[in-house]
């Protein structure tokens, strides 16, 4: 990152910069990619691909269609998802820079926007995963270029209306990736009513711009009101059983933004704020980029201090705004903290590659280091269980036993399941035939509910040393035919196991389902 101060790197060498960042990040992300799989929330969204729906119980269905189009019409493989959101991740990018300069900035001070968002960790490494916020990033940018760009037109052009209608459709879009797309749209609604804009509100475009914006959130609106909403229940009800304002969770915001964004970027962000705060009463991009910070994030801060299950990037959508703003004023970051910026930006990046891709840690922790806390083998611990999976399931037919249904003790498992079988030859009928057995309702329960696979005569039980968990006592009434295990090895150590047990029903359990079932 650079500032923009006068006596600063020239336009053309800080083109160069951004253009080269872009570049070596996209480097980083494809070669972590060749070495890694799906984190769990990743197979999550990965499976829903299998299941198209307007909305799940996580998330609006963006996502889904998202994964679902790189897959071909199933889920994809992890190197194809992960291609797939390196390329997205630079266009989330080059769109900051496109936002800038609808914004105000100069082509030199989009440079420095797109410096300052690409190589902050939270982005670096966050928009490298599957996952809604990438499509809720690249919709909420494009809405802030459209919307930038119709408050510096007349009313009157033609392009004007274009650039209102963009930002309707993109807000609408980012309410279909996830719910924090409405935090989008009452800001720009409380742009639109501010003193020097509310007269544009005679004429069609922001109208048309809002009923565009309904339009393409509609779907998911109409599921959940049909559904009983249930994503609002999941995420407000049955998830937050402890749920309540504490230091706890104040703590964990806070620490979670030192972590995710770091000190550095956190005072440039500090700083890009305090100046769009000056601007806000003597400008309406400046007003637009003030509420489309300040409003998502007191919302989304609020909720994090609420909520124990919170997770420090949901108040990642707030900093969207504080991005373009470097664009215009790239001036008030000091130049020695542009490039403390910068430092901490290339080093993250260079050292989380290290650490996903290598065994570099469990090796140099030795006696010390224990599995369960390191995040980094969710990517490695699934990459063989497609050949486990399906090996398990040709050996139950062959045995004379029934197709089999797949069932987990988590989502976590069984998400993880479901999207190593649709990448297996002959696995993506399998993975559409998963259950799970879960402590709270989840997707699966909808997928493949628990009153067809309870009764299913052939059960293959998969779940990883993260869950322990007994198969018959999991579920009595069945007898274990076989039990195989996979040991996921990462720097000379057994950092997870896999285990899949086929189980039968026995005979006088079967008597007595056959006997419920019966007419």
């Amino acid at each position: 990152m650079v500032s923009g101060d006068a006596g600063a790197a020239p336009p053309r060498r800080r083109v160069g910069w951004a253009l080269a960042a872009l570049a070596g990040l996209a480097a980083l992300r494809l070669a972590a990619s060749w070495e890694t799989g799906f984190g769990d929330s990743e197979a999550l969204y990965a499976t829903y691909a299998l299941h198209p729906q307007p909305a799940y119980l996580d998330h609006p269905g963006l996502v889904g269609a998202l994964a679902g189009w790189v897959g071909g019409g199933t889920a994809p493989s992890p190197w194809a998802a992960h291609a797939a959101t390196t390329a997205l991740a630079t266009l989330a990018s080059l769109l900051v820079g496109v936002a800038a300069r609808a914004a105000g900035a100069s082509s030199a001070g989009a440079a420095v926007a797109v410096l300052g968002f690409s190589l902050c960790p939270e982005i670096a490494l966050g928009l490298h995963a599957l996952t809604p916020d990438l499509p809720l990033a690249l919709a909420w940018l494009t809405a802030l270029a459209c919307a930038a760009g119709a408050l510096r037109g007349e009313p009157s052009r033609f392009a004007t209306t274009l650039l209102t209608l963009g930002a309707g459709a993109a807000t609408g879009l980012a309410c279909a990736a996830k719910a924090s797309g409405l935090l989008l749209a009452a800001a720009l609604v409380v742009t639109w009513l501010g003193p020097t804009t509310r007269a544009r509100l005679r004429g069609p475009a922001p109208w048309l711009a809002l009923a565009l914006g309904a339009i393409l959130a509609a779907p998911v609106l109409v599921w959940e009101s049909r559904e009983g909403f249930p994503m609002v229940v999941h995420r407000m009800v049955s998830t937050q059983s402890r749920a309540g304002v504490s230091l706890r969770n104040l703590g964990a915001l806070l620490g979670g933004q030192l972590a995710y964004v770091t000190p550095a970027f956190l005072f440039a962000a500090w700083l890009a704020l305090r100046s769009l705060h000056r601007e806000r009463r003597g400008g309406e991009v400046a007003r637009l980029l003030w509420w489309c910070a300040v409003l998502p994030g007191a919302g989304l801060a609020a909720l994090c201090l609420w909520s124990r299950v919170a997770e420090p990037h949901w108040l990642a959508p707030a900093y969207l705004a504080v991005a373009v703003q470097f664009g215009r004023r790239g001036d008030v970051v000091p130049r020695r903290l542009a490039r403390a910026c910068g430092t901490t930006g290339i080093t993250v990046a260079v050292v989380a590659l290290v650490v996903v891709t290598t065994g570099v840690v469990p090796r140099v922790l030795g006696a010390s280091y224990e599995p369960r806390w390191d995040l980094a083998n969710d990517l490695h611990a699934w990459r063989d269980a497609p050949g486990l999976l399906t090996a398990a399931a040709e050996r139950a037919r062959r045995a004379g036993a029934a197709e089999p249904v797949v069932v987990g003790p988590h989502w976590i498992v069984c998400a993880q399941a479901a999207a190593a079988l649709a990448r297996a030859p002959g696995g993506e009928r399998l993975a559409r035939r998963v259950g799970c057995n879960g402590p709270i309702r989840d997707d699966f329960d909808r997928w493949l509910p628990r009153p067809a696979w309870i009764v299913h005569p052939t059960v293959l039980y998969v779940t990883d040393s993260r869950f322990p968990r007994d198969p018959a006592t999991e579920l009595p009434g069945r007898r274990v035919v076989e039990a195989a295990r996979w040991d996921v090895m990462r720097g000379g150590r057994v950092v997870r196991t896999l285990t899949v047990t086929h189980l039968e029903l026995d005979e006088a359990t079967a008597r007595g389902a056959a006997a419920t079932s019966a007419p």
